[in-house]
């Protein structure tokens, strides 16, 4: 009694009927049990890669003041202007959901003074959120793994990001993902190009559609992005960045470049590549696959020396990725999907004797056993069902006990994906049955 649901439907008393289930928001999904060995797996595996690079885990809030993205991201971009999920709190403040990681990150270092220990590598992982037109490949509740360098300012730091992210590759068993990398030098050289651009594209307006007059003032790089076959033909002519980059960008440039060859990394120099985000300068860099269709970039990132600065601090270099999960996860469903994680073992058992010793059973085997993995059946079921229910687990083994088995101080082991058939084990030689069988699986 009381409380205001305002824009909502009140909540029925536990009296009323329900009238209709409630379903998720649009552009935010579940992640099924069926699809969390996929999740684990590229969670490990990104883990596992960092951390022999030397990079620390943090954790950052998912809500954050609306101004950390105005200031980082810019308020010209389309994430700010439209995309955040923002809102006034109770106090007035005029908070946001995060749409990407970077932000949030260098406000961490700041706020805790990690950057005096420069050179810091962080990685980061979790939820990210804008309210984009959902698609394949496109959420408005999506999940990034992310790294961040602070305190290097040499194209040292930008290869090694590379060739970790291809090592990543490797590990994961996916293929075909090429590397797309272009210089956008410092801000004045790129306030330079911009202005030649606006020239450029203001003289041709009347060929731009009408997404790219709405960029035109704001943010004319963002046009080298458009998926417009006649913008792209136009650009064909348009001012190329390269053209405006000075010594020191096209040194630092040359030397990635020369990094890259040196470690093997295959890519293509890209001069139309921009990044979204006002904060990059430098280097730039995407992956992308040609087997998600338009969502192909599956990571991507760059240098952003001035975003400390930016946040409050002073000058101080970083570069930094954020890979999609989702995307990199439809394409190990394409390319190399690992197994599911079953259990090893289905426990069947008949008889409330036989249940209580087979469920002690279960905990002691569990105990003395690493890794071994036992569903118990519950509920009870004719021999007919748990063997049912046994199967849909997807488990190598069946261990039956019944009054019979309990009698004799012994197990049926039936094996369920073979034709191996079944045999009779004495409990005090069980636990190094299964030892050894976990010994011949791995």
């Amino acid at each position: 009694p009381g409380t205001a649901y305002a824009g909502q439907r009140r909540p029925a008393d536990a009296s009323e009927p329900v009238s209709s289930t409630i379903n998720s928001i649009r552009g935010m999904h579940d992640v099924l049990p069926s699809d969390m060995h996929l999740w684990h797996f590229l969670e490990d595996t990104v883990r596992d890669v960092l951390s022999t690079y030397g990079y620390r885990e943090i954790r950052i809030p998912v809500l954050e003041k609306t101004e950390l993205f105005a200031r980082a991201i810019g308020d010209a971009t389309d994430v700010v202007e439209k995309e955040m999920y923002t809102f006034e709190d109770r106090n007035g403040d005029l908070l946001s959901l995060r749409p990407e990681g970077t932000a949030g990150v260098v406000r961490a270092v700041l706020q805790n003074g990690l950057l005096y220990a420069a050179p810091v590598r962080l990685w980061y992982m979790g939820p990210m959120f804008r309210r984009e037109r959902p698609q394949k490949g496109r959420t408005r509740q999506f999940h990034q793994v992310g790294a961040e360098v602070f305190g290097a300012a040499g194209p040292d730091i930008d290869a090694e990001l590379l060739v970790m992210c291809q090592r990543i590759w490797q590990k994961l068993g996916l293929e075909g993902i090429r590397l797309e990398v272009n210089s956008l030098g410092t801000s004045r050289e790129r306030a330079a190009y911009r202005e030649s651009l606006h020239r450029f594209l203001s003289d041709n307006r009347d060929r731009l559609d009408a997404d790219s007059i709405n960029r035109l003032d704001r943010n004319p790089l963002r046009i080298l992005d458009s998926k417009n076959p006649g913008v792209q033909e136009l650009l064909r002519d348009a001012p190329v960045l390269n053209d405006y980059l000075g010594e020191e960008s096209l040194g630092h440039f040359e030397g990635f470049r020369s990094l890259l060859d040196g470690f093997g990394v295959a890519y293509q120099v890209n001069p139309r590549l921009v990044r979204g985000l006002d904060y990059y300068s430098h280097t730039v860099f995407e992956w992308i696959t040609s087997e998600l269709g338009a969502q192909g970039t599956v990571c991507a990132g760059g240098r952003y020396d001035g975003l400390v600065e930016i946040q409050g601090g002073r000058p101080w270099p970083g570069v930094g990725f954020a890979m999609g999960q989702e995307r990199l996860i439809e394409l190990m469903r394409h390319q190399a999907e690992p197994p599911g994680e079953v259990p090893h073992v289905y426990l069947v058992m008949a008889g409330e004797e036989a249940t209580a010793g087979g469920l002690q059973l279960a905990e002691q085997l569990r105990r003395q056993v690493a890794g071994l993995r036992i569903q118990s059946n519950l509920g009870g079921g004719s021999f007919k069902s748990q063997f049912k229910r046994a199967d849909r687990s997807g488990a190598p083994l069946a261990v039956i006990l019944g009054e019979d088995e309990l009698r004799e101080g012994q197990v049926t082991v039936k094996h369920l994906r073979d034709q191996t058939g079944q045999e009779k084990i004495n409990l005090d030689v069980l636990e190094s049955w299964f030892k050894n069988y976990l010994r011949m699986l791995n």
